[in-house]
C-alpha cells in the first residue's frame, strides 16, 4: 500500500488533469498497468512464466500498455496516457520516471542476453520515442518526442532526433523530469540541413551572377571562387 500511495501522489503531482487520488486509482491505465506488472513480475521471478505472461497480456488488453513480466520497474513511475507503450523483457526503469504514450523500450534484434535499455532515475521519455538496445540512459535525462535513441545517453542530457543526438548537458539538475521544453529544443541534424540549404542557395546566386555578367570558362571559375572567398 505504501508503494501504491506514493505512486498516486506522483501522478497527482505531475498530471494537471488529475483531480483526486481516487480518480487516478480507478481510471488511470498507467496505474493499472503498473499494478498488473507487479503481479506478473512476482510470478516471473518464481518461474511461473506462463501465468506471468497471461497477466501481462491481460494488462495489455485492458490498458494498451505492454510490459514484459521480466522487466524491472522502479518506484513512482508515471505513465501519462500510456497507449502503445512497449517495455521489453530485460528493460530496467529507475525511480521517478515519466513515460508518455507510444514509447518503446526495445531491442535491435542483434543482441543476446541483456537486449533492452536501462533507464536511470528521474528520466522523461516523451511521446513516440524509441530507445533501442542494451545501454544506459543516465539519471535526469530527457528524450524528446519521436526521438530514436540507439546509444548511451549521459546523465542530465537531452537527446533529440533520428538517430538521437545529445543537444544539451547540464552540470547539475534541479528540475522534475517533466520540466522539459518540448517546443524550443532544436535538432542538430535539421540545423545542419538548414545551413547546407543556405550554402547551396548562395552558390546558385553566385553562378547566376556569373552567367549574367558573361563570365565563361576558367575566368568564370576564378571570378566565382574569388567572390565566394570574400
Amino acid at each position: 500500500m505504501t508503494r501504491l500511495g506514493e505512486t498516486l501522489r506522483a501522478y497527482q503531482a505531475r498530471d494537471p488533469a488529475a483531480r483526486s487520488r481516487l480518480e487516478i486509482f480507478l481510471l488511470y491505465p498507467g496505474v493499472h498497468a503498473t499494478l498488473y506488472h507487479r503481479l506478473a513480475h512476482f510470478l516471473y521471478r518464481h518461474r511461473l512464466k506462463f501465468l506471468a505472461r497471461f497477466v501481462s497480456q491481460w494488462s495489455r488488453f485492458w490498458t494498451g500498455i505492454e510490459i514484459h513480466p521480466g522487466a524491472k520497474i522502479g518506484r513512482r513511475l508515471v505513465i501519462d496516457h500510456g497507449m502503445g507503450i512497449v517495455i521489453g523483457e530485460t528493460a530496467e526503469v529507475g525511480d521517478d520516471c515519466l513515460i508518455y504514450h507510444g514509447v518503446t523500450l526495445g531491442g535491435t534484434g542483434k543482441d543476446q542476453g541483456k537486449r533492452h535499455p536501462t533507464i536511470g532515475n528521474n528520466v522523461l521519455i516523451s511521446t513516440g520515442a524509441k530507445v533501442l538496445g542494451p545501454f544506459k540512459v543516465g539519471d535526469n535525462s530527457r528524450i524528446a518526442a519521436n526521438a530514436v535513441v540507439l546509444s548511451e545517453v549521459p546523465p542530465d542530457a537531452t537527446a533529440v532526433g533520428i538517430p538521437a543526438q545529445i543537444v544539451r548537458i547540464a552540470g547539475r539538475s534541479t528540475h522534475y523530469a517533466d520540466e522539459v521544453d518540448q517546443t524550443s529544443v532544436k535538432s542538430p541534424a535539421l540545423e545542419r540541413l538548414a545551413a547546407l540549404s543556405d550554402r547551396v542557395e548562395a552558390l546558385e546566386k553566385l553562378l547566376d551572377q556569373c552567367h549574367t555578367e558573361g563570365r565563361l570558362g576558367q575566368d568564370a571559375c576564378a571570378a566565382c571562387t574569388k567572390e565566394n572567398e570574400t
